[in-house]
């Protein structure tokens, strides 16, 4: 008796897509950790290689588990699997339902990372490079208006601020000219310090957040698919692990019950041997 060999190869199949897809999200994220040219600093925000690192080590251990259980027949490794893809599957319905109730301090904790992200832009290239693509990707500045950028130390426009850059923004905020063969990074000097009617013509003027937003509501239909399409995934797979696990049980309790029945028959016969002996003895 063995388990039914579709299921088992899906699941493995699955696992091991998942896994070879974590190995190659921890490999970018040490490449991005290693190619790096500032100093470390002190927030997992201004990592994104770091929080890549930590999501793909972790994904890539549970689905070795889930790998190995399935290939393997184990019952414990399957169970350990099942146990974490439903708290995850969990997590994930209580974080949507939680930002659809809450979705103002939703917003307002957004805005406020938003800012942190901001004011950490000179200090880690990646996040920079974040930042400047998201800016140009979405045609915005800041993350209200370009304003926001008087957060950040290099382009405050106090008086008291002795950079270069004071009052200017990212040149990711620019609006780049037409036929322009060459980046030019002082393109948002000085903008900070006009008016928003001024300004557009030479920036993006509105912020991300509100971009971000927008986009997610033109784009819902694809956004909701896709995480339904995640989701029917993990509960496929969920599915082929519980019956996985129901069937390698049925096999070992199957097993149990033919040995149990095989010595009931040994001892049996060795007593049915016994008393067909005594008459024989009794008559001697």
């Amino acid at each position: 008796m063995r388990t039914n060999q579709l299921v088992k190869y899906i699941l493995f199949i699955s696992c091991y897509l998942f896994w070879v897809a974590s190995g190659l999200m921890i490999a970018m994220g040490l490449y991005a950790k290693l190619s790096k040219e500032s100093g470390a600093v002190d927030s997992l925000l201004a990592e994104p290689s770091l929080i890549v690192i930590i999501v793909g080590i972790l994904t890539f251990i549970v689905t070795f588990v889930g790998c190995t259980g399935a290939l393997r027949d184990i019952p414990l490794l399957l169970k350990i699997f099942a146990v974490i893809l439903l708290l995850i599957f969990m997590l994930q319905v209580v974080a949507v339902g939680v930002a659809f109730l809450f979705s103002g301090q939703v917003m307002d904790k957004a805005a406020f990372l938003m800012g942190k992200a901001i004011a950490s832009y000179r200090d880690d290239l990646d996040l920079q490079n974040l930042i400047d693509y998201i800016q140009k990707k979405f045609e915005c500045c800041g993350v209200r208006s370009y304003k926001d950028w008087s957060q950040n130390e290099y382009f405050d426009c106090s008086s008291s601020n002795p950079s270069l850059e004071r009052c200017a923004v990212p040149f990711s905020c620019c609006i780049p000219e037409e036929e322009q063969n060459f980046l030019n990074t002082m393109c948002g000097y000085g903008t900070q310090n006009l008016k928003a009617w001024k300004a557009e013509s030479l920036i993006y003027t509105e912020g991300c957040l509100e971009k971000i937003v927008t986009w997610g509501r033109s784009n819902l239909y694809l956004i909701a698919g896709l995480a339904l399409g995640l989701l029917a995934m993990e509960v496929i797979v969920f599915s082929l692990t519980v019956t996985l696990i129901y069937q390698i049980s049925f096999i070992i309790q199957k097993r149990t019950n033919t040995k149990r029945i095989l010595r009931e028959l040994d001892q049996k016969e060795e007593n049915s041997g016994l008393s067909s002996a005594l008459p024989r003895e009794e008559c001697r």
